[in-house]
Formats: C-alpha cells, structure tokens, sequence
C-alpha cells in the first residue's frame, strides 16, 4: 500500500481503479515564413475554427454541469479575443517571421508564467485557462484531432494525469468518472471549479506515475490523500465511510428548502460568498438565504481597465433578479494588497497589506468609487441590494463614504434615474475597528466581519506566508474577543452582526460564534447545507462563548 498527500478540491470519497490518463501534445517547430500576413490569416481561421468548437462544448456543458459551469466556456471564447493576447501573436509573426504554432506557444509560455507569478491566488489560476485556449488553437493548427471523449474508459475509474484543462473535463464521461487526480492545478482553478459542481472527488498536487495504472486506489477530498493498492483492512474501513458520506449527503439534501434554526428555534441567517454573477448557480442550488458577500473586484482584476458604469450595473442588477427578492451584499472595491490590477497604477510598496487599498483607493478615488455606487444604486430597483464598505478603521472614513453616496444619490434623482435606499454596512477586519466598533455602529445598518484579515492584522502574521503555517491561529483568543467585542457593540445600536470570512465555515466555532451572538454568517456555496444542519444542532443561550472555550482549551 502507498499514500501520496495533495490538496482537496472536493471533499467527498471514492474507491475505483486507476486510468492513467496522457494527453497527446500538439508538437510545435518554428519555422520561418516568407508571407506573415498570410500566416495571420491562417492564425485567424484557426481562431474562428476554435470558437466554433467551444460554441458546440458550450451547449453540451450547459447540460451537464448547468449555467454556472457552462460560463466557464464562455470565458474561454472571450480569452480567444483579448487583444493582448492576439497582439502578442501577431506581433511575433510579424516581427519574428514565424509560423502561427510557434507564436501560440510562446505566447502560451509567457501568458501563463505571468499569471502563475502573480500573487492572487484567483489570478494563478488562470494560467491554466491560457494554456487550455493555446492547446486548442495548436490542436486546429497541427491538424491533430480532439478526442470528444476517452473511450479507453470503460468502466468507473479513478483518473491520473499531469493536469486536465476545463474543456478536457467538461467531455470527460461523468458515469465513468469516481474521482481525478492531478499533479498541476489549484483549488481555485476553472477545472477545481467544475469538479465541486459536477460533485466528483479531486485532488491537485500529486505526481502520477505509469505503476498507478489500473491498481485499486482511494480518493479521501476530506484529508487530500491517495491511497494506492490498500490492505483490504483500509479499503473496508473506506467503504464503510463512504457509504456513511453518501447517507449524510441524503440527509443534507433533505434540509433544502427549510429555515435555518438553532435547536431553540433562534433563525441564523446563512448567506454565500461570491465572485461574479456566474457563482450565483451554486447558491440557488445550495439553498442560501442570501448573498452576504459579493467581492466585486473581481470585476477590476478580470478587467484590462476600469469596469464602466453600464458594465457593473448590468451585472449587479442580473444577480439581484436571479436572487429574487433575497439580500444581496456588495462589497464595494477591495483591490489592493495581494489584489493588484495594473491600470489601477498603485506602484511599488513595502508593505502592500497595510498600504493603499480598498475603502482608501476609493476616498482617494472619488470618480472610481462614484462609478460604481451608481451601478450599485441603479440595479437596486431590481432586487434587494446592500452595500457594504471594506477596510474601515476610523468614523470619518465611513462618514466620507456616506456622503460620496448621498451625492450619487443626488445625480441620480436630478437625472431621474430610479433607485432604492440600501442597506449600509461596514467590513470589521481590523484591530482599530473592532475597537471602536460601539462608534462605527451608529453610523450603519449592518457589520460582517471579515476574519481573515482580522486573524492577520491583530495576530500581525502574513497569511500569505506558508513559512508562519505554525502561528497562524484563526481560533486565537484575541480574535475571538475581537468578534465577540463587534457582536456586543453592534446589537447595543441595534444592528446585526455577521461573519463573511474563512472562519464562517469553520464548524468547530458556529456553535461559539451562535453564543456570542452571531445573527449571520456567509460562506460558500457548498457550505450551506452541512453548516445549516450543525446550527440546527446547537442552542444558541449558553454560557459565555469565550470563556467556554477557554475551559475547553485548558482541558
């Protein structure tokens, strides 16, 4: 028996042999041409021959993994338009002399060498969807056929492989697939994306190798392990926990539909987190009651320049119809940090964490901030709106905020432009917030506190930093008296407290959070039917929260 220890994408069992799976690849040789406007010509036909594929996986993704899948494709139609990417590859044709399957290469090599390098996460992983593009357009070029699926699967198996682009996953046989297992990727990326949708067991970061092939292995997504050729010891004990998975999983999906309540009957309120108007699927599917953080910069870092006013609304107001009714958090631009845009032109500093970002690019901004408050107010017809502001650390900075807002408000009304009031709210994520937290809440309707900078700032270790792994304690007192500091002077005013960061699904705490008095909290989307179920395990009066846990640690 061997076991090999990856990262988890899904977390979930499977038990099945192994399909070593090697893609063939395009082979590029550079040779030099007579005629660079001819091989433009041919690199554009090859492009349009690509998009025609993508419209026909398009349509099959839709029926198998549903919309927010399918957008995944759609993302990938419009990578094949970027004019950064095309200048690139005709520059070189056309400087170079060289044939278009030389130029996609490298072009490939050095898009996807610059977003690996970048350092959001979100942004690495879009290397993979630079190369998967680049493979298909070497694929037209050289003539090689694409395999529409992979017929050498004729059973269930667990699938080997260097690395799967999305459109290779997409055509994968999900009858036949228990789980894959990669040794490039991430979690964030398009293909860990599809897999929790398709719900099918993964892990990235383990080398596969040619003795794998056709053994007998596990797949545990809930510690990230391979396990090759078990003792029948361990693959009995795997069954039994895989059929116990699969019973919970019935019983999850049973809970759809019903209030999220302590077992004394006190309703939670259980919101997701998302990125972009494509994630709103899984919430709906995932029965949230809300959304309680929409990260709108993502719509800066997928942009090559400022998202316009028409382009924001457009997406704002078709998340608050497809939400119908229920809240819809927006929290207003948050680059900054280990969230860089370029044209945003931040330059150089020291300490990115504790610089110019989110609430203070947008004080400093003004005609930014504005540009999107209008977006934001406009679509508020539509739906159920808030808007939160993020990185607060005194009253004025949340004063200044509201009256920038009550100036949109102004312009529009003189414009006749309809709008609603929102719901106004502010992110705790700071030492200096939580502590005059009794202040701030005077000033607005709603806090959501956003743990993982919090745990950063008031423990002052860099959670990007893999080398403090061993003092980065999210569960540290200090941050839970931070918290339970923000939900005591948040109700004294009479407004509601949440959580919106990592320790929101952290279930060793709901049942301390729900003591300290916690009204909501947000998490992703696959999160809300096992956290709905623990909440409906606890009672919400107890002894103090953190002194219970306190008393826990010591024992």
């Amino acid at each position: 028996m061997e076991q090999y220890t990856g990262k988890s994408v899904f977390q979930s069992i499977a038990i099945g042999p192994v399909f070593l799976y090697q893609k063939a690849q395009a082979t590029v040789i550079r040779r030099h041409v007579e005629d660079a406007e001819s091989e433009i010509e041919r690199f554009d036909k090859a492009r349009e021959k690509a998009q025609e594929m993508l419209a026909v996986l398009y349509k099959k993704a839709v029926a198998k993994v549903g919309q927010s899948g399918a957008d995944i494709i759609e993302v990938h139609r419009m990578m094949l338009e970027d004019a950064e990417y095309l200048d690139c590859v005709y520059h070189m044709i056309r400087s170079r002399q060289v044939n278009a399957e030389f130029a996609v290469a490298t072009t490939r090599d050095n898009f996807s060498a610059m977003f690996a390098a970048m350092d959001d996460a979100y942004m690495q992983a879009r290397a993979a969807d630079v190369k998967d593009i680049s493979e298909r357009l070497l694929h037209v070029l050289t003539g090689m056929e694409e395999t529409e699926d992979m017929e050498e699967m004729d059973r269930p198996v667990i699938l080997c492989a260097r690395d799967l682009a999305p459109s290779e996953t997409l055509r994968l046989d999900k009858t036949k697939l228990l789980a894959f297992v990669t040794e490039f990727g991430s979690t964030n990326s398009h293909t860990a994306i599809l897999a929790r949708n398709m719900g099918i067991p993964a892990l990235v970061g383990i080398a596969p190798k040619d003795c794998f092939n056709g053994k007998m292995a596990i797949v545990d997504g809930t510690t990230g392990t391979l396990i090759i050729d078990p003792t029948q010891e361990v693959l009995s004990a795997y069954q039994e926990k895989k059929a116990a998975q699969e019973r919970n999983r019935q019983l999850l999906q049973e809970l759809k539909g019903k209030p999220t309540c302590t077992r004394d009957g006190k309703e939670i309120k259980l919101y997701a987190n998302i990125g972009s108007e494509k994630d709103v699927a899984g919430v709906l599917a995932n029965d949230a009651g809300g959304i309680g953080l929409f990260r709108s910069e993502f719509l800066y870092l997928e942009a090559d320049t400022y998202p316009t006013e028409e382009a924001q609304f457009q997406i704002y107001r078709t998340v608050a119809e497809k939400m119908e009714g229920k809240k819809v958090i927006i929290r207003t631009l948050d680059i900054g940090a280990d969230k860089q845009a370029d044209y945003f032109g931040l330059g150089h500093e020291e300490n990115p964490a504790m610089g110019l970002r989110a609430i203070r690019i947008c004080l400093t901004r003004p005609e930014v901030f504005k540009t999107q408050l209008h977006a934001i107010l406009r679509a508020s017809v539509y739906g159920n709106l808030s808007v939160m502001f993020p990185m607060i650390t005194s009253v004025w900075e949340i004063r200044k905020a509201k009256e920038i807002l009550e100036e949109v408000k102004t312009e529009l009304a003189k414009n006749e432009i309809p709008f609603r009031d929102v719901e106004i709210g502010v992110m705790i994520e700071t030492p200096a917030a939580v502590m005059i937290s009794d202040l701030l809440a005077k000033e607005v309707d709603f806090f959501s506190i956003g743990t993982n900078d919090l745990t950063q700032y008031t423990l002052a270790i860099d959670r990007q930093n893999q080398s403090l792994d061993l003092f980065y304690d999210p569960h540290h007192e200090a941050v839970l008296r931070m918290i339970e500091m923000t939900v005591t002077n948040g109700h004294r005013e009479n407004i509601w407290v949440g959580i919106c960061g990592e320790l929101a699904a952290d279930m060793e705490l709901t049942e301390c959070f729900l003591q300290m008095g916690v009204d909501e909290l947000s998490v992703s989307p696959s999160y809300i039917l096992p956290l709905r179920r623990r909440i409906g395990e606890i009672d919400s009066e107890g002894i103090h929260a953190t002194e219970d846990l306190t008393m826990r640690d010591a024992q």
